[in-house]
């Protein structure tokens, strides 16, 4: 059961920061309300979608919509068999068998089913398309393919609460386990509602456009969330907790689910407070149980009362580049990327804490998709060594090639973030001896859509252009941020040899070929520069005093990973 399995972690997990439960507490009560503080964006419930995995839903909804894993606080896919179980069947083709806790119920008295899995495997497998300028466009508007596009089918009978996964002849997916996970499996039945259709499996299978069209757009649209606008019966919830309400005064409520089948939470109420929140008021109110936040990020931030700590997050702190404007040609990006102060930057503000020798925020970060605390890391660090620090008089060189004279970078982030203001102003100060004008286009509506549009000409977040919780052990995310028609490849990145580089090494079990294959990855990465990494992303996480059972997730789940197991004491 998720019980035993956090207690499991809350022994285990290293380098996170802990609560210790409080004894002795008999003149305390029980807070019966907590107020979580995470920057996520909070755009979508559909954590599968490009705007939900680009707005943090993983970080808000991992205990509101369960799936067969999730992500646990060191970044590792950790089973949720509250949710179901799911086992790989040995053979000769990847088959898994998927079975839905018998239980399992959503908040609005409809059973969980295998149709889930369909929908989810449907809209991410890239399979379904519509004619474009430039060729075939996805229907489905989802963050990456990874994984599902290897499916071939999944055998479900409708209302089922069995599915057998198969995957296509010579693939074999080796991180199986981020596929169905938390807040990224979608009730299908308010899909096929919406859709005016018995159930999306049948429909699916049918293939008849029109009504994968109106499946497609409300998986992609339905669940769009603006504060004082949700129509409550299309966010039904698999989880322990449910959704009461959303708006910008009140933020998002989050209450007990009564049709929840585990363990109830041990909080009947949070509340999260999104990004554009005034968090340094919500602190100073009282208002505020636990904090996980961008470090630096919010100016004036008191965190008297709380057991606080900065740590290295599992994102990666980084610049992604448009591939056309200004930065259409290779040699400006090169000349912007010598004069980007990599070494400064990590000094002034990505150090969480003191610099460890090795690991996750021992230094700038060298690589695009390799981790600083990955075996491998050491071998693929190298070819960032042209980029550590300013290099006015190459970049002037290099910009001088070019024949782009005085370009001008728009750097767009979602704001207010001191942090990320204060990055752009350092790269703003060393790029303009070299010719480069910087500008500051954060904005507080800001989205990494307006890279496509023009708008801007890099957008400076973390993995997959998040602006809060971001990255995994896995790196899925981190690979599919760079490959070619992706919803996570804001830049519009497209280079064939990566994406058979991936491709391969999603099933590479030889340890010395995985090893070819990333330094060749990222030799090709720093060459072409499609974005630019400075550094894994400081996570300032705290737990008022008084919290038992927080333990810190600095990753895409966000600290909330094991929110129905808070108890807050004053």
């Amino acid at each position: 059961m998720r019980g035993s399995t956090i207690r499991l972690i809350a022994g285990l997990a290293a380098a996170v920061v802990t609560t210790g439960v409080v004894t002795g507490c008999s003149s305390k009560n029980q807070v019966p309300s907590i107020g979580y503080a995470v920057d996520a964006a909070v755009a979508s419930y559909n954590g599968g979608s490009t705007l939900g995995a680009t707005g943090g839903a993983q970080a808000v909804f991992g205990r509101v919509l369960t799936g067969f894993f999730y992500t646990g606080p060191d970044g590792q896919q950790v089973a949720d068999t509250d949710a179901g179980t799911a086992k790989e069947v040995p053979g000769e083709t990847q088959t898994v068998q998927y079975r839905l806790n018998p239980d399992g119920v959503y908040s609005d008295g409809v059973q969980t089913s295998c149709d889930d899995l369909v929908l989810a495997w449907s809209a991410r497998s890239g399979r379904f398309t519509r004619p474009g300028d430039r060729g075939p466009v996805p229907l489905f508007d989802a963050a990456s393919t990874a994984g599902y596009e290897d499916i071939e089918r999944v055998d479900c009978q409708p209302g089922s609460k069995d599915a057998t996964v198969v995957f296509r002849p010579g693939k074999h997916y080796l991180p199986w386990r981020t596929l169905f996970t938390a807040a990224e499996l979608m009730p299908a039945h308010v899909v096929a509602q919406a859709a005016g259709v018995p159930n999306v499996v049948d429909a699916l299978q049918a293939g008849d456009g029109a009504v994968v069209g109106r499946i497609a757009d409300f998986w992609n649209a339905g669940w769009t969330m603006r504060p004082g606008a949700l129509d409550l019966t299309k966010f039904p919830s698999s989880g322990p907790y449910r959704i009461e309400s959303f708006t910008a005064a009140d933020g998002l409520v989050l209450v007990a689910n009564e049709k929840w089948w585990g363990s109830a939470p041990e909080t009947s109420r949070i509340v999260v407070w999104p990004r554009g929140t005034d968090y340094a008021a919500k602190a100073k109110d009282n208002a505020l149980g636990v904090v996980d936040l961008g470090a630096g990020s919010v100016d004036g931030l008191s965190l008297d009362g709380f057991d606080e700590r900065t740590v290295a997050g599992r994102g990666a702190e980084q610049l992604v580049l448009a591939s056309d404007g200004v930065f259409g040609r290779l040699e400006v990006r090169k000349a912007f990327a010598q004069c980007v102060p990599r070494q400064a930057l990590f000094d002034t503000l990505g150090k969480a804490g003191e610099v460890p020798e090795h690991g996750l925020g021992a230094g700038p970060l060298n690589a695009h998709v390799v981790q600083q605390d990955s075996l491998y890391y050491p071998a693929v660090a190298g070819s960032a060594d042209r980029y550590r620090g300013a290099d006015i008089p190459a970049a002037t060189a290099t910009l001088a090639s070019a024949g782009t004279a005085q370009p001008t970078v728009r750097i767009g982030y979602l704001a207010p973030d001191a942090r990320r203001a204060k990055t752009v102003a350092m790269i703003a100060d060393s790029c303009r001896g070299a010719g480069i004008t910087v500008v500051d286009a954060g904005a507080p509506d800001f989205t990494s859509t307006r890279l496509a549009e023009g708008a801007v000409d890099a957008v400076l977040g973390s993995t997959g252009a998040a602006p809060g919780p971001a990255g995994s052990t896995t790196n899925v995310a981190a690979f599919a941020a760079l490959r070619a028609g992706s919803g996570l490849d804001v830049g519009g990145f497209a280079n064939g040899r990566y994406d058979a580089i991936t491709d391969q090494l999603a099933g590479e079990t030889n340890s010395a070929v995985t090893l070819d294959l990333l330094i060749e990855a990222e030799n090709l990465l720093w060459a072409q520069l499609p974005s630019i990494p400075l550094f894994a992303t400081p996570r300032t996480i705290a737990f008022g005093h008084g919290m038992q059972n927080g333990i810190a997730g600095p990753t895409q789940a966000g600290t909330g990973w094991n929110m129905d197991r808070w108890v807050l004491q004053r």
